[in-house]
């Protein structure tokens, strides 16, 4: 990046930040660290470390605000709700807490910039708050479009909350002096909230993790995956969205067909219960644990199918940032989600899998059967992935794109 920020103060506003290791917060986190490695004085706003358990984190459960130094950026984290389950009335009291407490206690500096990651929404409130008392721009870069979630995501109240958190969100994005979206899907939806198209860039996420290095087979054995059996894992939030009943009821279907298939649920969230329960007495579906960072690449590799769910009514509210390391592992992608929807789109567009319909067991467990009837296939798809990361998902290529939208919104001041 060129030195335009170096000793420039830049306050980046994200619920999420590390240790949490997917999701929003590891780009949360490479932003902020790629500023304070340019040379400016970088600060974060965040919240407790939770995601994507909905658990506070060892070591900051009880705390009421936290200063902390990570990787050259000086984070202040306050502390808010953590609703172990979702409904749209403790969403509603998540964001309240997130922006109260920001709000009564903000970071006692004077930015030259305010980047905000949203979700969550009261960060958004927070960001183009403190930016308008600095007298700065205020940057937002859109990860998910929260009141098109409310709507599509099936949480519970989501209907009555959408229009609410629709004008909300509508509001903090006029009032931004630039807009950044991770997917052109996003893109009509936020000019149809009155953000002028010329404010408006697509600002694709990147991979945050390494490729695999490790032993594929002394990984699988390790994990008790045998050669005998195709592997299929999801990997990340287990949450309302994501819709992953469709893998129970593929893995029951397997049961059913005596299928050599093991369908695997890697990762937490707040209907990981409800899941395990649905699935009892299912001998093809198996949980893990979320895997550390230096394990994680290594795990996605060493199965067969990566699968990436979505409810069918999920169009345009968010894009998986799963999938960024999914491409990376050579693994072939099954995407059962709407064809209409930007995860199809991405998915179409890197060449490195297939698409079908959403909540559809049947059409999954086929899809798994025919790449494993085909290794030809299976080898061929996998293989566009790294390919793909290389030509438009590297970490260099996307924090180059967001300190250009902080260079945009300096000049137009």
């Amino acid at each position: 990046m060129e030195d335009s920020f170096a000793g420039r103060c830049v306050l980046v506003v994200s619920t999420n930040y590390a240790p949490e290791h997917t999701g929003i917060g590891p780009y949360s986190t490479q932003i902020a660290e790629h500023l304070a490695a340019s040379g400016a004085d970088t600060h974060v706003l965040a919240g407790m470390p939770h995601y994507p358990a909905w658990r506070v984190a060892e070591g900051y459960r009880g705390r009421w605000r936290i200063r902390e130094r990570r990787g050259g950026v000086t984070v202040h984290r306050r502390r808010h709700t953590v609703p172990p389950r979702q409904t749209a009335l403790r969403r509603a009291l998540f964001e309240a807490s997130i922006l109260a407490h920001g709000a009564l206690a903000p970071p006692r500096i004077r930015p030259d910039v305010v980047l905000t990651q949203m979700p969550s929404l009261a960060g958004g409130v927070l960001g183009g708050r403190l930016a308008r008392q600095a007298g700065v721009p205020h940057v937002v870069v859109v990860q998910d479009l929260m009141g098109a979630a409310a709507e599509q995501s099936g949480i519970r109240g989501g209907g009555r909350a959408a229009a609410l958190a629709g004008a909300v969100e509508a509001r903090i994005l006029r009032k931004a002096a630039v807009v950044g979206v991770v997917h052109e899907s996003f893109v009509d939806r936020v000019t149809a909230m009155g953000v002028p198209r010329a404010r408006v860039h697509v600002v694709p996420n990147w991979t945050h993790v390494e490729g695999p290095s490790g032993d594929r087979e002394r990984t699988r054995t390790r994990l008790g995956w045998s050669d005998q059996e195709t592997v299929v894992l999801h990997a990340g939030n287990m949450g309302l969205k994501q819709g992953l009943e469709v893998l129970v009821e593929a893995a029951r279907l397997a049961d059913q067909e005596a299928a050599p298939v093991r369908i695997v649920l890697m990762g937490d969230g707040n209907q990981r219960a409800h899941l395990q329960q649905l699935a009892s007495g299912v001998s093809s579906l198996t949980f893990l644990p979320p895997a550390d960072t230096a394990d994680f690449p290594e795990v996605l590799a060493a199965a067969d199918v990566l699968a990436v769910t979505q409810k069918a009514s999920v169009l345009d509210m968010s894009l998986p940032s799963k999938l960024t390391s999914y491409f990376m592992t050579g693994r072939p992608v099954i995407a059962s989600v709407a064809a209409e929807g930007g995860t199809a789109q991405e998915v179409l567009r890197s060449g490195a899998g297939s698409v079908i319909a959403p909540e559809d067991p049947k059409a999954l467990l086929a899809e798994v059967r025919a790449l494993a009837d085909d290794p030809g296939r299976a080898a061929r798809l996998g293989a566009r992935g790294p390919q793909y990361v290389e030509q438009r998902l590297s970490s260099r290529a996307g924090l180059e794109r967001i300190t250009a939208l902080l260079r945009t919104a300096k000049a137009g001041r």
